[in-house]
């Protein structure tokens, strides 16, 4: 995504130097279907479960209510439940165990696609196992190929992953043609019930390939948000503030970008301290920045992008302009005690978390323009 750097008075577009960089997509989680629970769904859907939680919450922490949930799937695997072995295997994913988590999917691999899944993601992030990218491939193109209608939903997902790994060039050769490919298949034309993930990075692919496709990009931008993707309802933000795709709307952009900020878009957030600050909001800007800027980088920004779905990437540009913005209010006392040590400190921050960034608003400060 271009980003732009506003001046009082002038809202001329300059193009980030990141704007040619390429993305780095993550994996699509596995899709809700009838087997894929969380453990508080399972404690909804299974009446025992949920009548034991209710009478014991104020006494059980949330690991004895994974341990009770693993001894009610341990009974159901031994009355011949099958899919309480997949569940069981999905608690050990999602409470972070992927050791075990592989192992039980490893055993019903052959019967249930969903494992399948799961060890395609495991196999090329490295989760629990040494990062093996080609198995990881070959076990989604394995769900892709599948003819059983039944899958169709991770199928998307599958495809989704399928074009990263052929856009990064990992367990495959390397082909941007055959990843916007298989992302167009995911997206199934805006289909909410595709993969939305994919929807979103079409709109960030278009905005970063050469020649770019800014139309495009707006119109899967656009899907994805209307999907409920947080990331595209950032970028739609920026889209319509400097006329990308679209004509110029400041009203609408500010809208997306108001709504992407409440719901935790951290790039959403660091440029709408950027509007406050060259709006002259200084108050505003001082305490909003503040906030974003003291997120711990190094704790934060990997739950964040869980939370939200956002790539940790822009997560980190949006700490990093908040930050200096943050730096630039202290050092000035612009709606704020001035304190120039304290700058320094967020000065140094931003440098920390984007040293390119950084240094290009650097150069603006010191033409004067922040």
């Amino acid at each position: 995504m271009c980003s732009v750097v506003t001046t009082e008075g002038d809202m001329s577009l300059k193009e980030n130097t990141h704007c040619g960089d390429r993305m780095k997509p993550a994996s699509e989680k596995l899709p809700p279907g009838p087997c894929n629970t969380s453990l508080s769904q399972y404690a909804a859907k299974n009446q025992k479960f949920f009548q034991w939680q209710k009478e014991k919450t104020g006494h059980y922490s949330h690991a004895k209510l994974v341990n009770k949930a693993l001894q009610l799937l341990k009974e159901r695997i031994r009355r011949g439940d099958a899919m309480a072995y997949f569940l069981r295997g999905q608690l050990y994913f999602e409470e972070g165990w992927y050791e075990e988590a592989l192992e039980q999917f490893e055993e019903i691999k052959e019967n249930d696609l969903q494992a399948t899944y799961q060890l395609g993601v495991m196999y090329y992030d490295g989760l629990g196992t040494a990062t093996d990218a080609e198995k990881g491939v070959e076990y989604m193109k394995k769900i892709v190929d599948s003819p059983c209608p039944r899958v169709r939903n991770l199928q998307f997902a599958a495809a989704y992953n399928l074009g990263r790994a052929y856009y990064e060039g990992q367990g495959v050769k390397r082909s941007d043609e055959e990843a916007e490919r298989l992302w167009l298949f995911a997206a199934d034309n805006g289909n909410p019930k595709a993969s939305v993930k994919a929807q979103s990075i079409l709109g960030l692919y278009y905005s970063t390939k050469e020649p770019k496709d800014l139309e495009k990009a707006f119109y899967w931008h656009s899907e994805a948000c209307g999907n409920g993707n947080l990331e595209s309802q950032g970028a739609l933000g920026l889209m319509y503030f400097y006329g990308q795709g679209i004509h110029q709307d400041t009203e609408a952009a500010l809208q997306c970008l108001r709504e992407a900020a409440e719901r935790g878009n951290v790039y959403a957030q660091g440029n709408l301290v950027a509007y406050y600050y060259n709006m002259k909001f200084f108050t505003k800007c001082a305490a909003f920045s503040k906030r974003i800027a003291d997120y711990d980088e190094a704790h934060d920004i990997p739950i964040i992008a869980r939370d939200t779905d956002c790539l940790p990437e822009f997560i980190n540009k949006g700490m990093a302009m908040a930050s200096f913005y943050h730096a630039r209010c202290l050092q000035l006392g612009l709606g704020i005690t001035k304190d120039e040590a304290t700058a320094k400190h967020y000065y140094s921050k931003a440098c920390r978390l984007n040293r390119t960034l950084a240094d290009e608003l650097h150069s603006l400060l010191i033409l004067q323009r922040i």
